[in-house]
């Protein structure tokens, strides 16, 4: 019988689904309990807590015992989103359960925006300086909370002190983009460059929208020597905080250089897009995890993109609903999704980095409009 492995996540679908690929038996935490995962996992817990917010300890403790219990033998845990800021309890998790990715330390020190700066400081790692006191012009200021994730969390700031657990960061100027690495405590090894955008709301202005791979023959996203930088910069950056796993650095940049702005410590939101090669990514961190770099294979040929399709309206309940393969963390028909929350994810391939994303919002709109013609409120039915 194939291996059981536990995973804790805010949405976990991603890492369950990578998780079989890999040829093993997911145990599912998270926040969401989507079909797809149900489908996907030997067995499933629920999480409490709102998606962006932080979690709660005393329930994810409990509900990852519950899932050893019934995997019996687990070989360890994946951890995905919701824990960069609670090193103490991914400690306190590691205590009972192999840990398979980051350990409480490196994300502790990746993940405290000023031990990073510091970090980066001493590296000599581009990053925008950060402050907690009122910032003399706000307008160039960014107010950002400690440990998110997301980009939910970022608004611009205010006249006044960083309010508790938020910190400011000086506005740069660039796109978005996301190194994608594996790394074994000492080196790292670079999956791909993958470029991002935001999903903005009227609260939410840098909401993580989604991103796309480009296929292995495309001229590169980015100037040979600035992605060299970058990725001598996140190695040395890997090697002194003994990162292991999948993990992505996330930076803006432009013809005036580039500047570093988090480490996300965990397998994350392009793992759909990038788990293409013949050694399926999860096989891989696990792999990195015990301190071996493993070999990867081939780039795909084809350019992926994925990105979340927010909600419109209120989906109260959410339909009994034919969602198309192309979609994933698929609600369970009578939840409810709020306006603006995340309703789904939707995955695309194409010959080329234009076809990828032509076909990537032909499909999020035609699936907008088949949502649309559903009635998804009970006054609806009136």
């Amino acid at each position: 019988m194939a291996q059981a492995i536990l995973i804790a996540a805010q949405a976990g679908r991603a890492l369950a689904e990578a998780a079989r690929r890999a040829g093993l038996r997911p145990y599912v935490a998270d926040l969401f309990g989507d079909s797809d995962t149900l489908a996907l996992s030997e067995a499933y817990r629920s999480l409490p807590g709102r998606f962006g917010s932080p979690i709660a300890a005393d329930a994810t403790l409990a509900a990852i015992d519950a899932l050893a219990d019934a995997a019996g033998s687990p070989m360890g845990i994946v951890l995905g989103s919701g824990f960069e800021d609670a090193p103490g309890l991914v400690a306190h998790i590691a205590e009972n359960h192999r840990l398979i990715g980051a350990d409480a330390g490196a994300i502790a020190a990746l993940k405290d925006p000023f031990t990073f700066a510091a970090l980066c400081a001493r590296l000599g790692v581009p990053y925008p300086p950060i402050a907690t006191s009122a910032p003399p012009d706000p307008s160039v200021w960014l107010l950002k909370r400690v440990g998110g994730s997301g980009g939910s969390h970022i608004r611009s700031a205010t006249r006044g002190p960083a309010p508790e657990g938020h910190y400011f960061q000086v506005r740069v100027p660039g796109r978005p983009y996301a190194l994608n690495f594996l790394a074994d405590g000492r080196t790292i090894q670079v999956l791909a460059c993958t470029e991002q955008w935001c999903a903005p709301s009227p609260i939410r202005p840098y909401r993580y929208g989604g991103a796309l791979a480009t296929g292995a023959a495309e001229v590169p996203l980015l100037p040979d020597a600035l992605l060299s930088a970058v990725t001598e910069a996140v190695a040395k950056i890997a090697a002194a905080t003994g990162l292991r796993g999948l993990a992505s650095a996330d930076f803006l940049a432009d013809e005036s250089g580039w500047w570093l702005t988090e480490i996300n410590p965990r397998p994350g939101a392009t793992l759909d897009i990038l788990d293409r090669r013949s050694t399926p990514l999860l096989a891989a961190h696990i792999e990195a995890s015990l301190g071996t770099m493993p070999t990867l294979g081939a780039q795909p040929a084809d350019a992926a993109a994925a990105q979340i399709c927010y909600a419109e309206r209120e989906h109260a309940p959410v339909p009994d609903f034919f969602w198309p393969d192309h979609v994933r963390d698929r609600p369970r028909p009578g939840t409810v999704v709020l306006r603006d929350g995340p309703l789904c994810t939707v995955l695309a391939l194409g010959a080329d980095r234009q076809a990828a994303l032509d076909s990537l919002n032909t499909r999020t709109a035609r699936l907008r409009a088949a949502l649309s013609a559903k009635k998804t409120h009970p006054e609806e039915a009136l």
